[in-house]
């Protein structure tokens, strides 16, 4: 098991205050150290502020590009690895359009869209929006890879250390912890002849690294958010969430037993004692995990298992490669579907779509990236046109 983020939460100010950035990387190095003398390796760390809408405040947002820009270059020389400037917000539409200005101006910088939560209900403006985003972003680059950097978020509350989901809400700093843990539940699921034994001892071994992780949080000097204990994968089999579920039972992922081999595997991080924060569940992404990968490419798991997982576990779609010329409607009804599980749920859910110029589905994907497993572009079952009224709110109920 690795950390995969220390996060840190600020308000870094606009124009940026160079003693807010100051501290946070003086706190995240030392952070990295206190967690790696605990026998953690921590891949990266890095910094999410309050939403930008908020930090540039009502007469600003058009500033967003320059504030990327500049964020960007203070944390790198500040030798923080990546920051998230949190979704644009329903109640200032503004905000959407720029964000694939703002990620073409920079390289390590991370946005979302925010598209429903219980408060503001599904803004059916702005689901459409962020469908606008990820088909501006696609077009950045000609392998469709700007969109590992934008989110479309649905019931999403601040303090998730994972990017791009990542925001602040508070006016004092506090720091968060994602896991990269799916080696947990491999381990757990070989070693073990049934499935009880199994979730047992995956428990024991989440609660066993949580305890320690805990100890050193309130060693350090900043108030801790808690753990995101997400099973996120890596593109190796020993390291698979793919590969966890099929040695429960499930003979390959997507045909039937599968739904139930990820809704137990989430009843154990359920069941574990651990201060949470953000999702603390399965993560799903398609490119990350090397099981995942090679099932989308066999056709076994489609976009459709993808949203039904996430009914009982997931955090939602994830690095799920489209074809390049899906359209912005096709994308709509999609995270509408997805808007609509995180409300009458109530559960957090994101969506990172990456549709590729020129591939169609069924075609190879080819990134050069060393968190990417390869895969082929996955077909969209959505019609070209949604004839919605799209200026309108609507709330929907939790069960």
């Amino acid at each position: 098991m690795k950390i995969r983020s220390i996060t840190y939460f600020c308000n870094p100010g606009w124009p940026l205050e160079a003693k807010v950035i100051r501290r946070a990387a003086e706190f995240l190095a030392g952070a990295r150290s206190a967690y790696q003398a605990a026998g953690y390796e921590v891949q990266t760390t890095r910094l999410a502020t309050v939403p930008f809408p908020l930090l540039l405040g009502r007469n600003g947002v058009e500033a967003l590009p320059r504030l990327a820009q500049e964020l960007d270059g203070a944390i790198q020389q500040a030798g923080i690895a990546y920051a998230s400037l949190g979704p644009a917000l329903p109640e200032e539409a503004r905000g959407y359009p720029l964000i694939p200005e703002a990620l073409a101006a920079s390289e390590n910088i991370f946005l979302s869209g925010m598209m429903a939560d219980a408060q503001r209900g599904l803004s059916l403006s702005a689901v459409r929006a962020c469908a606008g985003i990820v088909q501006r972003v696609s077009t950045l680059s000609p392998d469709g890879f700007a969109n590992l950097r934008f989110a479309a978020l649905a019931n999403v509350a601040a303090g998730a250390p994972f990017f791009p989901a990542a925001y602040h809400d508070r006016d004092e700093p506090a720091f968060a912890l994602a896991t990269e843990a799916a080696d947990l539940a491999v381990n757990a699921f070989s070693a073990h002849a049934t499935l009880n034994d199994g979730r047992r001892a995956l428990i024991a071994e989440i609660e066993k690294h949580a305890q320690v992780m805990v100890r050193v949080a309130r060693s350090l000097p900043c108030s801790f958010r808690g753990i995101d204990f997400s099973l996120a994968p890596f593109p190796e089999q020993a390291r698979s969430l793919g590969a966890a579920l099929e040695r429960m039972g499930a003979p390959r992922l997507g045909l039937h037993g599968s739904l139930f081999a990820a809704a137990l595997l989430t009843e154990c991080l359920e069941r574990a004692a651990f201060p949470r924060t953000g999702f603390s569940g399965l993560m799903m992404p398609v490119l990350e995990d090397a099981t995942l990968a090679q099932r989308a490419a066999e056709g076994t798991l489609t976009v459709r298992d993808l949203l039904l997982y996430s009914a009982v576990c997931g955090t939602g779609l994830d690095t799920v490669p489209l074809p390049g010329d899906t359209t912005a409607e096709q994308l709509a009804a999609l995270l509408l579907d997805l808007c609509s599980l995180a409300l009458r749920l109530d559960k957090p859910l994101t969506a990172r779509l990456m549709p590729i110029p020129g591939a169609k589905a069924g075609e190879a994907t080819h990134f050069d990236f060393p968190f990417f497993a390869n895969s082929k572009v996955m077909a969209l079952e959505a019609a070209t046109h949604a004839p919605l009224p799209w200026r309108e709110t609507v709330f929907m109920r939790s069960r």
